[in-house]
């Protein structure tokens, strides 16, 4: 028998889609320069919103969008790897995607930090890279606009490539993503996924969007010719 299961929360998949069309937008405006490295600061910190979020959210939000429904322990990578893992180790991300979705925030949130401090010595400056010395503003611009983009686009390209993979073997990840339901041959525990649960990602969403415009903020308070909102 399946079971049609609420394996992710609206809040998560607004997350996963809107990351998506930032990181796009930030290629595109990183790439394009002059007036649109406006809007490549503000997708920045659109993003660290979003990660910020993500975090959070992976410790109060739907029953499979909690870290610890989907950490890969060794124990759960091991199952995994000899095919014996249990139904709730699969409904949502397996071992092995996790370790993607853990590398791909880290490398998100981690892009997203050091552009705060990046300046292009020309005209646009990072609105803490005032707040630490040249040698570290010089490092951190390098890592953001070389390695830092590089191995996004590398995870990113394995991630899509996992998802391509995994649907030529009939195992759905794009369209639960999209949905939020997942066909389950196990009767598991939905997510929550109810008004008030959604009020509650909110609320958290705002708090972490005016956290990062008051450091955004504190930062060009500090005289640094950077770029606000």
């Amino acid at each position: 028998m399946i079971h049609r299961v609420r394996i992710w929360d609206l809040p998560t998949r607004l997350f996963h889609w809107v990351l998506v069309l930032c990181a796009i937008g930030l290629f595109i405006t990183g790439k394009t320069g002059g007036n649109a490295m406006n809007w490549h600061f503000r997708l920045g910190y659109a993003v660290l919103t979003l990660v910020l979020f993500r975090l959070v959210w992976g410790f109060v939000g739907g029953h499979w969008s909690r870290f610890v429904r989907f950490f890969p322990t060794p124990g759960r990578v091991l199952r995994y790897l000899k095919g014996q893992s249990r139904p709730e180790e699969k409904a949502g991300h397996n071992p092995l995607g996790a370790f993607s979705v853990f590398a791909l925030l880290l490398l998100m949130a981690v892009q997203a930090c050091t552009g705060l401090f990046a300046y292009d010595e020309i005209a646009y400056a990072g609105p803490l890279s005032g707040q630490v010395s040249g040698s570290v503003v010089s490092l951190l611009t390098t890592y953001h606009k070389s390695w830092g983009q590089y191995l996004i686009i590398a995870f990113v390209s394995l991630h899509v490539l996992a998802i391509i993979v995994y649907t030529a073997l009939k195992h759905g990840l794009l369209w639960p993503m999209i949905v939020g339901d997942k066909p389950l041959e196990a009767d598991l525990p939905p997510a929550r996924d109810s008004a008030l649960t959604r009020a509650l990602a909110l609320v958290v969403l705002v708090i972490l969007a005016a956290a990062v415009y008051a450091l955004v903020a504190w930062g060009n308070a500090q005289g640094v010719a950077g770029f606000g909102f």
